[in-house]
């Protein structure tokens, strides 16, 4: 049996034909699919270029094909191309393949329309909360409320409905959005941590960093991961303990990734007087590039507004870095209380980040907590429950497809 996979990540076509992913959806993640599938096709939004992006990765290959959706970025643009994408998502689905939506998301919707009008069986792997997505602060559009009412009502349903249920963490997702009592649930993050991702060993702090360098990693394409609020804080640090940026500066930060918001953000890291402190790494390829830095860092930090399972901070502790992240998503699962801090509030991450750097102890203690943390999601523990989740959605359709034909062709007395 083959399936079809929605989501709301944008992929690239190059003239010959070619798909390319611009993050780390590339054929490893869709290869997972086929574990359980003869072949997996990817629903989602793509627009044509001359050539592949700097940096993007071949998302097609043996067994994975893409359906283009109509190209589309932002809620006004949805509206205005809304029945074009509805007329497509409507023969995107065959016949007889399963269906897997990750969500939140509109492509997910449109393809759920589909499923559920026919009654068809279809699984969801939850990936973030819309509560969180379109909360203050996070996305700067006036339909911010609006989306975030829509988006979450959509997902209560979409996990009521489906006939297996996955999510990226337990809590609080699976008390937002429960499934129904008949559906197979699970949960698992998308990473795949391999034998090479794990530090050899834990970092061992003999003296205070000095300077202390910070590491973020997470797209500038929105204000999510809250980069901003991060530099701010860096720059409350540098103000309270009264030394003048240049080589005698208590820390450094390093952001990896690249979006619309670089900009915006160099302006801020001017205006707030840590310019000179705050390095924009721009797209780093995943895997050994992106280890490199984080292996360069002495603290890993994520001032989130909204999270599903942060992959970056995962793979910084497996590395051995100690962590500070916020208390949103699943950022909880991972930290403990004295490592978390709220969303949005600069002061107490900057205190939290200044309180850390004295303590050496402490720092070479979460080294080794977070390596042990972080076996928890290596591929071994998290590809079980994923090809459950698949076959959960197998057999339900199979059963599903066996039941249209028995209704189709009555056998007669």
């Amino acid at each position: 049996m083959n399936v079809a996979v929605a989501l709301e990540t944008r992929f690239v076509r190059t003239p010959d034909g070619a798909f390319w992913s611009l993050g780390w959806l590339d054929q490893s993640f869709w290869r997972r699919y086929l574990d359980v599938f003869d072949e997996v096709k990817v629903i989602a939004r793509v627009v044509d270029a001359s050539e592949p992006p700097s940096r993007a990765r071949r998302a097609d290959g043996a067994g994975i094909s893409f359906a283009a959706l109509p190209y589309y970025v932002g809620p006004w643009q949805y509206l205005a191309r809304l029945r074009s994408l509805r007329k497509a998502a409507s023969a995107m689905i065959s016949p007889d393949e399963a269906v897997i939506l990750r969500v939140p998301g509109a492509i997910g919707s449109l393809i759920e329309s589909r499923a559920a009008g026919e009654g068809r069986p279809f699984g969801v792997e939850v990936v973030g909360d819309p509560l969180e997505v379109f909360a203050a602060g996070s996305v700067k559009s006036p339909l911010g409320p609006l989306l975030r009412w829509r988006f979450t009502r959509a997902l209560q349903r979409q996990c009521r409905q489906a006939c297996a249920v996955s999510y990226v963490t337990r809590n609080p997702l699976l008390q937002r959005y429960p499934a129904r009592s008949t559906a197979f649930v699970t949960a698992y993050s998308s990473i795949d941590l391999c034998d090479e991702a794990f530090a050899a060993e834990s970092r061992r702090y003999l003296e205070r960093p000095k300077p202390l360098k910070i590491v973020s990693v997470g797209s500038l394409e929105q204000l999510y991961k809250g980069p901003d609020v991060l530099i701010k804080a860096v720059a409350l640090v540098v103000q309270t303990t009264g030394v003048a940026t240049g080589s005698g500066t208590p820390l450094t930060l390093t952001l990896v990734g690249d979006g619309k918001h670089r900009s915006q953000l160099e302006r801020l890291a001017e205006e707030e007087g840590v310019s000179e402190l705050v390095h924009f790494a721009g797209k780093v390829p995943a895997g050994g590039a992106v280890r490199a830095e984080l292996d360069k860092a002495d603290l890993f930090v994520l001032a989130s507004r909204t999270e599903g399972l942060p992959r970056a901070m995962i793979e910084a502790m497996a590395r051995g870095l100690p962590c500070i992240g916020t208390s949103v998503g699943g950022i909880p699962e991972l930290l403990e209380h004295n490592e978390l801090v709220r969303p949005d509030d600069v002061r107490a991450l900057a205190e939290r980040i200044a309180k850390l750097a004295r303590d050496r102890e402490q720092l070479s203690h979460l080294s080794a907590q977070n390596i042990e943390k972080a076996r928890a999601y290596h591929v071994d523990e998290l590809r079980p429950r994923r090809l459950a989740m698949y076959e959960a959605v197998r057999d339900r359709t199979s059963d599903w497809l066996k039941s249209l034909m028995g209704s189709r062709n009555p056998i007669s007395s």
